[in-house]
């Protein structure tokens, strides 16, 4: 006997796996899903993870076992949290907000994260800002057994269903490749929308979000904008959407809305979070829920398929991609760390985080490498976490389709060459969306979800918050004052690339007034 005790999620593949698992198609959701869990555990035990689809996170209670099973998807496109007591109790969900409500659980700063975070601007690996609090990575199943159960009574086990790995296929041609991420695509759409359900979908100027929009049968678009017009993608989209013949819905976000959601997004968040597209996606994630609640997005495509400009650069990497490169956003060294911060431990690294991953990718290139960092440890910490929390927190219901093990399959046996070359990024998959994209589209340059915050932050009208918090009694707790109002000062006089570090400092000060202060 088995008992679901929490899941967040959405099967992909319920079609097939109710006609293997003998459950009635015409179950509802809510009763079908956690069947279909209990039936695949039955079936498959512990390599469950192997033959679903989709985004899932959820712990089962195994009554014959007596332990509790945890599982999460092969990307980590849902998250799952834990905490072992000192009392042996054993807490967990799939909010953290779910362990910090339960008794047992006193709540404490993890310090030794702001190092991590200072570098990569958000939460890496397994560990969180909140002291006993750890994540289940992704592509990993746990099992706790309870004290007085026997053998292993007490102990937390934790086991890899998926590994990230890298095959490169060099017999095949560029259409050959192109028209197997085409038909794989066309394959997954039917899954990714339940029967009767109608949805919206994101639309940026980029090719992912137009490919999803292009193989779906949605008829409105969401997109956000600006003022700004060097910053504002939203033309583009709505001339995408026109000649798709779908509608567009415009959001225009003002520096007074950005800056005032901004604790909402760090509260809701859980965990800081530095990616300043995380505020302006949150306001876009609330309009969109004022008339639809499901909407499609075009993430995962970039980290599989080379869709990073830096990427273009992998090859001067070069060995030193064994102590160097630990992420897509590297925005802090140590030795700036160690000059603004009240407590440094130089044993802290951020390398620390990815020795293994390299040790998987020997003898790889560096652009499978450089993939395989930004797939296990950038999407998981930043971007699936943007979309799961503020989807969450809007009461939206976000489905990736380019998410999924089939398609990264494909960008696992796809020769770099194929996905970066001197001109330009995603090579086959922009071939592929080409099939049914206007070229012009289909190649058209990345701009990326880029907001006017290195304006704003240097604006009096808008910068009050961050000048104070900057200046204010939680950011003494933790840095020098002086190099912090040094660093602000050379950002206002000039120097404009320092707007990430500035905005890197101000998100951990938001947070922590929220959980904290």
């Amino acid at each position: 006997m088995t008992e679901i005790r929490t899941y967040r999620g959405h099967i992909r593949n319920w079609r097939a796996l109710c006609n293997e698992l003998d459950v009635d198609v015409r179950m509802s959701r809510e009763e079908r899903e956690p069947l279909l869990l209990q039936r695949a555990y039955a079936m498959w035990g512990r390599d469950m993870g192997l033959h679903l689809h989709g985004m899932f996170a959820f712990a089962l209670w195994d009554e014959e076992r007596q332990e509790l099973f945890c599982l999460r998807d092969p990307f980590g496109t849902k998250p799952f949290y834990y905490c072992l007591t000192q009392e042996g109790k054993f807490l967990y969900g799939t909010m953290i907000r779910d362990i910090l409500e339960q008794p047992g659980y006193k709540k404490e700063l993890n310090e030794d994260m702001l190092q991590i975070y200072l570098s990569l601007t958000y939460a890496a690996g397994e560990d969180t800002f909140f002291r006993g609090i750890k994540k289940l990575m992704p592509g990993r199943w746990l099992v706790w057994k309870p004290a007085g159960t026997g053998k292993g009574a007490g102990d937390v086990s934790i086991h890899r269903y998926f590994t990230p790995s890298f095959s490169p296929d060099e017999s095949r041609t560029l259409e050959d490749w192109a028209d197997e991420i085409h038909d794989t695509l066309l394959a997954i759409m039917p899954e990714v929308k339940e029967d009767g359900e109608e949805a919206d979908s994101f639309l940026s100027g980029g090719v992912d979000s137009s490919y999803v929009l292009a193989v779906s049968d949605v008829q409105m678009t969401d997109s956000c904008g600006y003022d700004e017009a060097r910053f504002d993608e939203s033309g583009l989209a709505k001339e995408t959407a026109q000649i798709l013949g779908r509608g567009n819905s415009r959001c225009r976000i003002t520096p007074e809305e950005y800056f005032a959601i901004v604790p909402y997004v760090m509260k809701n968040m859980e965990q800081p979070l530095g990616d300043a597209s995380a505020i302006a996606f949150a306001i876009a994630c609330r309009e969109t829920a004022k008339h639809t609640k499901l909407c499609y997005s075009g993430e995962g495509a970039d980290e599989f398929f080379g869709g990073y400009n830096m990427y273009r650069n992998a090859p001067r990497y070069g060995e030193n991609l064994k102590n160097f490169y630990v992420g897509n956003t590297n925005i802090m060294k140590e030795d700036e760390k160690e000059k603004i911060l009240l407590r440094y431990d130089p044993a802290n690294l951020p390398i620390n985080l990815v020795k293994g991953i390299y040790e998987e990718t020997e003898g790889l290139d560096p652009l499978a490498k450089m993939s395989d960092v930004d797939i296990q440890i950038w999407l998981e910490g930043d971007i699936y976490l943007n979309v799961d929390k503020m989807s969450t927190a809007a009461g939206l219901e976000i489905r990736m389709p380019l998410t999924d093990r089939r398609i990264f399959d494909i960008a696992s046996r796809m020769p770099s060459r194929f996905k970066v070359d001197e001109e330009q990024n995603k090579v086959a998959f922009r071939t592929a969306a080409a099939k049914v994209l206007p070229e012009e589209i289909a190649f058209r340059k990345k701009l990326g979800f880029i907001v006017p915050i290195r304006i704003w932050l240097a604006d009096e009208r808008y910068n009050g918050d961050v000048r104070r918090r900057l200046a204010g009694d939680s950011a003494a707790k933790f840095f020098r004052l002086e190099e912090l109002q040094a660093i602000y000062e050379e950002y206002t006089g000039g120097n404009s690339d320092l707007w990430r570090k500035i905005w890197t400092i101000y998100t951990f000060l938001v947070w922590y007034d929220e959980y904290f202060g």
